[in-house]
């Protein structure tokens, strides 16, 4: 067994696997429990990635056969060399979709018993909420889509997902739990309404990672450095986290800051004074090396 040359993926492993392009902006790490959806989102473009067509895609979410029996397998391994990374899902099904959710329950807890974090990203809203339990404040995080915060605009484009104000409400759950939460502007609908998404949700979520959409002719007149230029001027006015996404960084100002990954947990504070100590400690260590 070694990892793949990313440092994070285990060679040989497909059910715990290193997303790329796009979605590996978002994790390092992902697993897909089910084949299909159900969501019946108008803009996904998953279907052609998986080669399914639409009214199949759209229909159910179904459990993989012997997904479980490969997962364990592939979580055997990842815990034999030492990776403790989240672990995303799901960026082709919904963990909370509205047909089959038996197989997330059992997919979080085996990644949490292999040593390793999750993170579950879903338009599913409320349905999260009888999972809330599982989740760990210093470990793992919970994450949701949104493009509108108008409800009959979400009926039009995403049929199946749960309405908006219910999303939006089950972040805040999680947050008042102590969980980190991170909400996904992408694809951006509508810019007006991805920067009221962010005026409404920035008390309760910890990140916000933005990209704009493609492939829909909906979006092809939209001013995208315009956009970035006030999404920036947003976040930033309210000392938000976020990631700008590849497809918009050519309009982000030279030099902004702007990495890729940042711990999606919330640190306790017992955690935290534990660290602490050991960074007072260090820096005790090496004053006396200094001294030596």
């Amino acid at each position: 067994m070694k990892l793949n040359p990313d440092g994070c993926s285990v060679a040989g492993c497909s059910i715990v696997y290193a997303p790329s392009g796009q979605a590996g902006e978002y994790a390092k790490l992902a697993t897909n429990p089910y084949r299909g959806c159900g969501t019946g989102c108008a803009y996904c473009y998953v279907p052609g990635v998986l080669r399914m067509s639409r009214p199949e895609f759209d229909a159910a979410a179904l459990p993989r056969p012997n997904y479980l029996a490969a997962l364990a397998k592939d979580l055997r391994k990842y815990r034999a060399l030492g990776v403790t990374e989240q672990v995303m899902l799901s960026f082709t099904t919904d963990p909370f979709n509205p047909s089959d959710m038996s197989l997330t329950r059992p997919t979080l807890t085996a990644i949490a018993e292999h040593g390793m974090a999750f993170c579950t990203l879903t338009k599913g809203g409320s349905r999260a909420l009888p999972f809330l339990d599982m989740f760990r404040p210093d470990r793992d995080a919970f994450a949701s889509t949104l493009t509108s915060l108008d409800s009959d605009f979400s009926r039009k484009w995403e049929r199946n997902a749960a309405l908006p104000d219910d999303r939006i409400a089950t972040l805040k759950a999680f947050h008042d739990a102590g969980i980190f939460t991170w909400v996904s502007l992408e694809p951006t609908l509508n810019t007006e309404a991805s920067l009221a998404i962010i005026e409404r949700t920035h008390e309760f979520v910890g990140l916000f990672k933005i990209g704009r959409a493609n492939y829909l002719p909906i979006t092809r007149s939209t001013d995208w450095a315009d956009y970035t230029q006030r999404v920036i001027e947003t976040v930033n006015r309210l000392g938000v986290k976020h990631y700008i996404k590849q497809d918009l960084q050519k309009y982000l100002p030279a030099g902004y800051h702007n990495p890729m990954y940042i711990a999606q947990h919330n640190v306790n504070e017992s955690t935290k004074a534990n660290t602490d100590a050991t960074i007072r400690q260090d820096a005790r260590i090496g004053v006396v090396m200094a001294d030596s």
